[in-house]
């Protein structure tokens, strides 16, 4: 439960460890605790692996005014106090008679400083011995055992590190009274190591704040797990140990490591037990349905995600006219520039005119971001949005490579759907469709409510807010590939099944596309604004939790992606 959730309980205890956090990093406390933000790192998973040993006590001790002679040792003790409104979960107390003395267990080497350990650490024991005291024990020093060097440093509980941790504790309580996120640490450090950094982002608020400073490069960890796509509609997935077990009419078809499954998305009416479904929850593995044809039914997470402060401020801000109008202009402006590029890119210009209508269509294309740019109510930005939208389909097969051999030729003239009516049409509505889904779950991780947008109206079953973060990437992700199944030759004409009812892929030219489509996604650009290089789909979550920094107030402006 974070703060954010309980403030109005006077019940609510601080996790020691986060007096550790507060005195590292305020900001790194506040988005812990009172958001629910968490991320894992080398350094959380080595130290979890340590603590294993520790938590596996029963927690007891004996009264303080116990008639106890001999020595005790108590592993994973539970201790809270409301007086202090603290609690913990002591690695291990040892106890003689009435008097106590915490060990908090540290992964790393002991720090050849003075005292022989940081402020954090000191502060987080100093608070489990105060618990103590609470409990009648007499406790005037702890101990901190650092595993990596397998070394005991004694530290006393003098005032100065008493009055310390009761003044983390005090700046603890006032972040669940509402108060204001800390502003990033400055060029600290500590940032580049800590597991929060893509989530807090301190060199990017900072960098749009002040344009001091070009930020430090993300570095996030290397992901080896990708999307499991199950498109035959039989299928049937079920757990077994750490793999997942894909058959069809009771015959192995494949077996795929958990370890290696970003996400689950299953097509048609293929299923999975309830085992490997809770296994998905705990492991933050997203399960999303589509029909057979791909178009976005739903999909499974487990309790979602803490941050309730973020949905306040979605919701307060979409309420706000001119907040909507503010972020969607900016969306629909770098929608329109990013189609722009993209034609500048692959546009092939008439042979009797080189030069004329290439220059003149660009020409338009600025004048349309112009126009969204100073647009006054969001139906005059509809307006705009939609003629050139017009436009840019109207030259869209002039991005296609001219085959010589007309059955390898694709017509197409303008959009349509529900349901599309040509192959083109077919493979950009199933390709918006997929960037849909990867907006929705994104946009669900990081913290936010997808069906509550800005630009977009909020209705039943629609994901407005996806629809709306996935405006600038449109062109950059679903059209561009579209023009790469196309032009390298990945799709043909005849990978289609057409009907009076509409055009769809068959099997193979689905297949085609969701590969194409993931390695589009895997792509590494370099941001515009930060100069950094970065992924796709890494670039969705960085540009989501921007979002969720501008309606914090955190920057001035939300800054869209926008490339060159």
């Amino acid at each position: 439960m974070t703060a954010s959730q309980c403030s109005e309980n006077q019940d609510v205890f601080i996790p020691v460890r986060m007096l550790n956090e507060y005195v590292y990093c305020p900001r790194l406390a506040y988005l812990e605790w009172v958001q629910g933000e968490f991320a894992h790192s080398a350094d959380t998973v080595e130290g979890s692996i340590r603590h294993k040993r520790v938590d596996t006590g029963d927690g007891r001790l004996p009264a303080a005014d116990a008639d106890e002679e001999d020595k005790i040792s108590a592993r994973s003790v539970a201790l809270s106090s409301a007086r202090l409104g603290i609690s913990c979960r002591a690695d291990l107390v040892e106890a003689e008679g009435d008097r106590a003395t915490p060990v908090d267990y540290k992964k790393g080497k002991r720090p050849h400083v003075s005292g022989g350990a940081y402020a954090p650490e000191k502060v987080q024991l100093c608070a489990q011995g105060l618990l103590l005291r609470e409990h009648g024990y007499l406790c005037d020093e702890g101990v901190l055992y650092f595993a990596g060097s397998r070394e005991r440093v004694r530290v006393l509980f003098d005032d100065e590190l008493i009055h310390l941790t009761m003044d983390a504790i005090e700046n603890m309580k006032k972040f669940a009274r509402d108060a204001p996120i800390p502003p990033p640490l400055e060029d600290s450090p500590k940032c580049p190591r800590c597991s929060l950094v893509g989530i807090c982002l301190p060199d990017e608020v900072r960098f749009l704040n002040c344009f001091d400073q070009i930020p430090r490069p993300l570095a996030p960890p290397l992901e080896t797990a990708l999307p499991l796509y199950v498109q035959s509609p039989g299928a049937y997935l079920r757990k077994q140990g750490e793999e997942v077990v894909i058959e069809e009419k009771k015959t192995v078809l494949e077996k795929v490591p958990l370890a290696d499954i970003s996400r689950i998305v299953l097509h048609g009416y293929s299923s999975m037990t309830t085992p490997l479904l809770h296994e998905c929850m705990k492991r933050s593995i997203p399960v999303t349905y589509n029909t057979y044809y791909g178009w976005f039914v739903g999909h499974t997470v487990g309790t979602g995600h803490k941050n309730v402060e973020l949905r306040t401020n979605q919701y307060r801000a979409s309420f706000d006219d001119k907040t909507c109008l503010r972020l969607a202009r900016r969306w629909v402006a770098a929608k329109i520039a990013n189609c722009r590029t993209l034609m500048r890119r692959n546009l092939k210009s008439p042979a009797d005119d080189p030069a004329g209508i290439h220059d003149d269509l660009l020409a338009q294309f600025n004048y349309d971001i112009k126009n969204a740019s100073k647009a006054d109510s969001l139906d005059s930005l509809l307006g705009v949005e939609g003629a050139s939208a017009a436009r840019y389909f109207r030259h869209f097969t002039r991005m296609f490579q001219s085959p010589d051999h007309p059955d390898m030729q694709f017509s197409f003239d303008k959009r349509n759907r529900r349901p599309p009516k040509d192959p083109v049409n077919a493979m950009l509505s199933f390709g918006y469709s997929m960037l849909a889904r990867e907006w929705f779950t994104t946009l669900s991780a990081v913290g936010f409510d997808p069906y509550r947008g800005f630009y977009h109206k909020s209705r039943f079953g629609r994901p407005a807010l996806a629809l709306d973060m996935m405006e600038p990437f449109r062109p950059l992700v679903a059209d561009s590939v579209v023009l790469t199944v196309v032009n390298k030759g990945e799709i043909r004409p005849d990978d289609f099944v057409r009907s009076a009812a509409g055009c769809n892929m068959n099997d193979k030219a689905r297949k085609a596309f969701i590969a194409a489509f993931d390695r589009r996604m895997e792509t590494q650009v370099t941001h515009p604004i930060f100069q950094y290089r970065i992924s796709y789909r890494r670039l969705l979550e960085v540009q989501a939790r921007l979002l969720g920094r501008y309606l914090a107030g955190e920057i001035p402006r939300y800054p869209n992606f926008v490339t060159r």
